[in-house]
């Protein structure tokens, strides 16, 4: 339990903090700045303490460092328990999603997929040495074409132009130079993705600002095909002709996937209100059989 909150603590170090090993078995999280501190006991030896006074690490920071480590940890379990052997990392941008699946155990295959040449520079390099990560110079969405797609927005590119509410929301949205991408269906590529492996169990996780339904409908049939799935669902629309949360859940679920973890990506700053969801989905049927004596254990316990 101890090993498991250190990774956690290790993962949030970035947002401001430092992990000190006091004795064996026992961590503490503690802010940079001195101050008023509070203690909150993980368990396993485990204390998170806090900086109630000044911080360098906003509340909100905090949050979005533990639900990206939360979310990740869900995706491995999953991965490895439904024994998936291949992920479709679907808007890749500079590989950060490849990069953090290695680092959380993951050793099957990846396969990215990623349009803009600036950022296809950065992920090839990112996934030099690794053999089992391989690399597809395109987009994905319904139909086989070339498309104009905002290339200024950093993680946040997109197929879509802004709505009214992003536009409010993200200065950034204001730059509006496009460059035109191809854009291929999944089924046409699943083959070449997969070639190689024996038996596969294929991952599909999507980040594509609001084009996720558009990069699920071009598996078609291949659908079926999938064990789990990862999705950015929205309650707040950022883009326009965006599909809200409601409506791509229910595609998926009506596809035969069911949701396994929720987790925020994104917050309104004066309200609070979570605008995405990462949400991750397996195929129950794809679920491992459990031997007769694990499912006795089960069911007396």
């Amino acid at each position: 339990m101890a090993s498991l909150y250190r990774t956690l603590l290790n993962g949030l170090a970035r947002t401001g903090a430092q992990v000190i090993d006091l004795a064996p078995g026992a961590t503490v999280l503690v802010h940079r700045r001195n101050g008023k501190w509070t203690s909150t006991d993980f368990g396993g030896g485990v204390h998170l303490v806090v900086d109630q006074g000044k911080s360098d690490m906003p509340e909100r920071d905090f949050q979005k460092a533990a639900s990206d480590y939360l979310c990740s940890r869900h995706v491995a379990e999953m991965l490895d328990y439904y024994g998936v052997n291949c992920v479709f990392d679907v808007g890749a941008n500079v590989g950060q999603y490849g990069k953090r699946l290695r680092q959380f155990g993951y050793k099957g295959r990846i396969v990215s997929f990623e349009p803009v040449p600036r950022f296809l520079e950065k992920l090839q390099k990112r996934a030099e040495g690794d053999p089992d990560w391989h690399i597809f110079p395109c987009g994905l969405g319904r139909t086989d074409e070339l498309r104009p797609m905002h290339v200024e927005w950093n993680t946040m590119n997109s197929l879509l132009s802004p709505s009214d509410y992003g536009n409010a929301a993200y200065k950034r949205f204001t730059k509006g130079q496009t460059e035109e991408i191809q854009v291929c269906r999944l089924d046409g590529l699943m083959d070449q993705a997969l070639a190689g492996i024996r038996d596969p169990r294929p991952y599909l996780k999507m980040d594509t600002q609001g084009y996720d339904l558009e990069v699920f409908a071009g598996a078609g049939k291949r659908v079926d095909d999938l064990v789990g799935l990862q999705s950015e669902v929205a309650l707040l629309r950022l883009y326009a002709d965006s599909p809200r949360m409601e409506e791509a859940l229910a595609e998926y679920e009506g596809s035969g996937f069911e949701v396994t973890g929720m987790y925020p990506v994104t917050r309104e700053k004066h309200t609070g209100r979570v605008i995405e969801f990462d949400c991750v989905m397996m195929r129950t049927g794809a679920a491992p059989v459990p031997d007769p004596e694990e499912r006795q254990s089960a069911a007396a316990g």
